[in-house]
């Protein structure tokens, strides 16, 4: 607490009697209300009354002195006399002394000679006598006006009336400028307090933001050691996430719920606040040489997220002012932890699925084709994108001798991960069931069986499957919901009438063959609705009017320039639009022998 001290004038003579008549005592009444009413300011306002004070009553020694209700004790608030480091040093227990005595008793105690009085505190030893005087408001004591002089028998009757007085008056004075002082004191702390949890809520990286908790708080709060817990509900425990002395990092162990004082802090919801902790039973030392500590519960949405502690080498260092701001700081404090740890939670699944997802793209680029095998009487080239990292189109090629292949091309529906994996078992199955099934509706049926065995919600797969005959140059089809193929002959665009339900949705389905025969140079194109349904900055979507013409353009060319060059127009159309469904092109050309 700030003080301020003034230095003694000469000491003073023998005094007048300056109120001759009770107009001049009124008079003198209604200066000491104007003194006291013209400032708010504590340090302004106990300066002034220290002036009126050493005016009517001569005095070598002045001293106000303010009770502390948490101390129970006072302490020197303004002094004319005092040595600096007894205005600093000096705290007097109500009983002490004989300020502490007229505190104690309310009323006012004039001693002659100090010498003589074994309750006097020796400041000076010049100090033969001494008035003190308690200052009281609305019946609570606010502090005492003490009075002393290097004179024996200084104070008469009359001067301890008259400061007896002057207190009386003063002390709500006092007594409101202190408070308007706390409360002042309260309106910067929520200020700052205000801006810390802006500045807080801003900070996403955990680690991060406990420095800068621990960095703030200590230019509020002086502390030794600083600690966050976080509760696992779980295993019922408060697991450390920071801890620091003086500055440094250190390790610490989990501590059991309802054990120690953070512990206790956490059970309780409520702070602990503990003077020694050499005296609480329920101390853990944590931090070594720690004598006094503060544990504040983290709770959001009424519940217990966490404690917030921290530790002084002092005894007895942390006042309940301190535990009232880190009451107000806590439920920020908490919020901002639990975002934090919820974006580190986050950030650490996304890696999880970022590692998960290269898996998967290593294992589908396993199962899909590469490239496509060299069949007779075929010239096959496939370009695929998937809309994110991992596509859910399937295309796939099986062989029958020399004379026979089978052509898959469909689209599970859904899109990432979900999609490929189911994917990845209809391409499983398709291999399985393929070797014994030459005929596409047969082999349609029997995969869609082994799909509704294991029938997963809301996943089925579009598909067309063509067998090739490549010594009649015939090709066979059958389609389970998947776009017909786009055939371009001589520059013609033929579109075979191929209908089915999509396999893996529905029981018991039956699929219709529909035979096409081939002539040479004809192009077999197989795309996805990726593809077909691919908008630009157009209202129309690619595959209705844009995806022939590009046929025509290109189908003379070999099917890799076919493909290359349908994709290419493709990205013109879309301009700066997002590819938003896997899109996969299968290019076929019926070759000339």
């Amino acid at each position: 607490m700030a003080s301020a001290k003034k230095t003694a004038t000469a000491p003073a003579g023998p005094k007048k009697a300056r109120f001759r008549e009770r107009a001049e005592l009124l008079d003198f009444m209604l200066e000491v209300a104007n003194v006291t009413a013209e400032t708010i300011d504590l340090d302004q306002l106990l300066g002034n009354v220290a002036s009126i004070c050493r005016e009517v009553i001569p005095s070598d020694v002045i001293a106000i002195l303010l009770y502390s209700e948490k101390q129970n004790a006072l302490r020197i608030r303004f002094s004319i006399g005092h040595r600096d480091e007894v205005v600093k040093s000096t705290i007097i227990r109500i009983g002490e002394g004989i300020t502490g005595a007229a505190a104690a008793t309310r009323l006012p105690i004039s001693v002659d000679d100090v010498r003589k009085d074994p309750r006097y505190l020796n400041a000076i030893d010049a100090v033969r006598s001494e008035l003190a005087v308690p200052m009281i408001a609305r019946g609570k004591l606010v502090g005492v006006i003490d009075l002393q002089a290097t004179r024996l028998k200084a104070y008469s009757e009359q001067d301890r009336a008259l400061l007896r007085l002057i207190a009386s008056r003063v002390a709500s004075s006092i007594e409101n400028a202190r408070l308007y002082r706390r409360v002042e004191r309260q309106n910067r702390t929520l200020k700052i307090l205000a801006h810390l949890s802006q500045e807080f809520s801003s900070i996403l990286d955990l680690d991060e933001l406990l420095r800068k908790i621990a960095l703030t708080l200590r230019a509020l709060i002086n502390f030794d050691a600083f600690s966050v817990y976080l509760l696992d509900i779980e295993r019922a425990v408060l697991r450390v996430r920071f801890s620091q002395r003086y500055d440094k990092r250190v390790e610490i162990d989990n501590i059991p719920l309802g054990k120690g004082i953070t512990g206790a802090a956490a059970q309780s919801r409520e702070a602990v606040r503990v003077k020694d902790t050499m005296l609480d039973p329920r101390y853990i030392p944590s931090h070594p040489d720690m004598r006094s500590e503060v544990a504040v519960p983290l709770i959001l949405q009424d519940r217990v997220v966490g404690v917030l502690d921290i530790e002084s080498d002092r005894i007895g260092h942390f006042t309940e002012d301190h535990v009232r701001m880190l009451n107000l700081l806590a439920p920020q404090v908490a919020s901002s932890v639990e975002n934090a740890r919820l974006y580190e939670e986050l950030r650490q699944r996304e890696q999880t699925l970022e590692d998960d997802m290269k898996a998967a793209r290593k294992l589908q680029r396993t199962l899909l084709p590469r490239r496509a095998p060299v069949i007779r009487g075929l010239e096959i080239y496939v370009q695929a994108r998937a809309a994110r990292e991992i596509t859910g189109d399937v295309f796939d090629f099986f062989e029958y001798g020399d004379s026979y292949s089978i052509l898959a091309c469909g689209d599970v529906s859904g899109k990432g991960a979900a999609a490929a994996l189911y994917g990845a078992l209809t391409s499983g199955l398709l291999r399985t069931l393929s070797p014994s099934r030459r005929s596409p509706a047969q082999l349609m049926k029997a995969l869609n069986e082994a799909l509704m065995e294991r029938k997963v919600d809301a996943q089925y797969v579009s598909l067309l499957l063509m067998l090739w005959d490549a010594s009649k140059r015939r090709f066979t089809m059958a389609n389970a919901g998947a776009i017909p193929p786009m055939i371009c002959r001589g520059g013609e665009i033929l579109m075979p009438r191929v209908e089915g339900v999509p396999v893996g949705l529905l029981d018991d389905r039956d699929y219709d063959e529909v035979v096409f025969d081939a002539k040479p140079g004809d192009v077999l194109l197989l795309y996805s609705d990726g593809i077909q349904d691919q908008q630009g900055s157009h209202p129309e979507e690619y595959g209705r009017n844009r995806l022939p013409e590009a046929l025509r353009r290109f189908h003379k060319e070999p099917a890799r320039k076919i493909a290359e060059g349908i994709f290419a127009d493709l990205d013109r159309y879309m301009g700066h639009e997002a590819v938003f469904d896997d899109q996969t092109l299968i290019a076929i050309k019926v070759s000339e022998t």
